[in-house]
């Protein structure tokens, strides 16, 4: 039987089309070439049938769940599947209960667990010991950045996937696929044009399932034109309730946006910010992508030049984090305005990448002996620590030795600009050591 064929009686309740649609294995799922791509990381896993634990990180809708049941149908396993939203300890307690027991008749168990990050400390830490041993394969989803929700001692059991949005090229399959596969579908007939196609995809944010289900509805909407049933421009977008928007988040909508959106900032125009700011929130860009590129600005352009753009960068990441949208809007622009208006200097940034280079051509400077630390009598004896100039013994709190290896004492990585605040820094770092010209 074909794959996606459904049978279906005359009282059958009919699953939705994201449902009937989804794949079994791996040759039928759309993206994620860099994981499940011939002789990909995943991909070899599964065909070995020997997986490992691991976190799939990514937005909603780029086949987490669907790769996790391919995973343990692979393994012949049973498949067990709870929300961290909707699921307690108890629940993960009485399932791994229930792990080890099938694992004394080597039948080996996936435990999926959706929005993993939501599970707290005490939860997560309940995994550790049977993800460690084996009881387990655990795969967890989520659409936070794991290195901030999950802690580190289950993301060192476990190997992290970054799955990525669907391209429009992903999505354009996706629905071919569904119009010749699925079996409701090919009664009804339904015919889209290639601008409904096209801007269904688009409208999608990447997301398959988003695309399937706007399908779906753009069929019950659609009109009958000279026998057959039309799906236009116009269904698609009472379907998605949305006007076109060119944006993907994995394409050249999304890296022109956010780039568009950098350069205004880095530029000192806080409109045109602001403006590519709203044109991704109204595409549907994830607030937290955006508050994380706003942090690295606020470090990489602004800088020294006004300090506390990093702090107003980092409150404000925070801060929709907590919130989330749609108000996150609001916190989002006062950050981006600030960012935008705020003096720039990309002195730490460049100071950072020629000490890397110079770091990479010395490994072995050795630290001079004066900057050593000295906590027995032995390490004194040897002159650890010795002719050590503590700053506050000075005046104004500077004692003027030098902290870099032998050979490197005068050495400038760090080159603050006359602009904003830095202009103070550098007066003072040129007043304090007028050796090292900070031209």
């Amino acid at each position: 039987m074909d794959l996606f064929e459904n049978k279906l009686s005359a009282n059958s309740v009919i699953s939705p089309l994201a449902d009937r649609m989804r794949p079994r294995k791996l040759d039928d799922f759309a993206g994620q070439d860099h994981l499940v791509g011939t002789g990909k990381v995943i991909r070899r896993m599964v065909d070995s049938a020997t997986p490992v634990s691991m976190l799939l990180w990514g937005p909603p809708g780029v086949g987490k769940t669907t790769l996790a049941r391919i995973i343990a149908n692979q393994l012949t396993a049973q498949f067990i599947t709870i929300s961290a939203v909707s699921s307690g300890l108890a629940d993960v307690r009485k399932i791994l209960v229930q792990a080890g027991r099938q694992r004394l008749r080597n039948v080996k168990t996936v435990l999926f667990i959706d929005e993993i990050h939501r599970f707290n400390k005490v939860q997560q830490d309940a995994l550790l010991h049977a993800v460690e041993d084996g009881t387990i394969t655990l795969i967890g989803a989520t659409t936070e950045n794991p290195s901030f929700e999950v802690i580190s001692a289950l993301q060192s059991r476990c190997r992290t996937y970054r799955l990525e949005a669907l391209g429009v090229k992903d999505l354009l399959a996706l629905i071919d696929r569904a119009l010749l596969k699925d079996s409701v579908l090919k009664k009804q007939a339904p015919t889209l044009t290639d601008e409904a196609k096209n801007a269904l995809a688009a409208l999608a944010g990447g997301d398959a399932r988003a695309v399937l289900s706007g399908l779906e509805l753009c069929v019950d909407l659609a009109s009958q034109v000279d026998g057959r049933l039309l799906i236009d421009i116009d269904t698609v977008k009472e379907a998605m309730q949305r006007k076109t928007v060119h944006y993907d988040k994995d394409g050249e909508g999304h890296f022109d946006t956010i780039s568009a959106f950098i350069k205004s900032m880095r530029g000192s125009d806080p409109d045109a910010a602001i403006y590519w700011l709203a044109r991704m929130i109204d595409a549907g860009e994830d607030p937290l992508f955006i508050a994380r590129r706003m942090l690295i600005l606020a470090s990489e352009d602004v800088g020294n030049a006004d300090p506390q753009a990093l702090v107003i960068a980092n409150s404000a990441f925070q801060a929709v984090h907590v919130i989330g949208m749609p108000e996150a809007r609001i916190i989002l622009s006062q950050a981006a305005a600030y960012l935008a208006s705020a003096p720039k200097s990309n002195a730490a940034y460049v100071a950072i990448g020629e000490a890397l280079s110079v770091s990479k051509e010395t490994p072995d400077a050795p630290v001079p002996m004066h900057m050593r630390n000295a906590p027995t009598r032995l390490m004194k004896d040897m002159g650890y620590g010795k002719d050590y100039q503590y700053a506050h013994d000075y005046e104004d709190g500077f004692a003027g030795q030098s902290g870099l290896p032998e050979g490197m004492e005068e050495r400038i990585f760090y080159r603050p600009k006359s602009i904003g605040f830095e202009s103070r820094i550098k007066d003072r770092l040129d007043a304090l050591w007028p050796k090292r010209s900070r031209k």
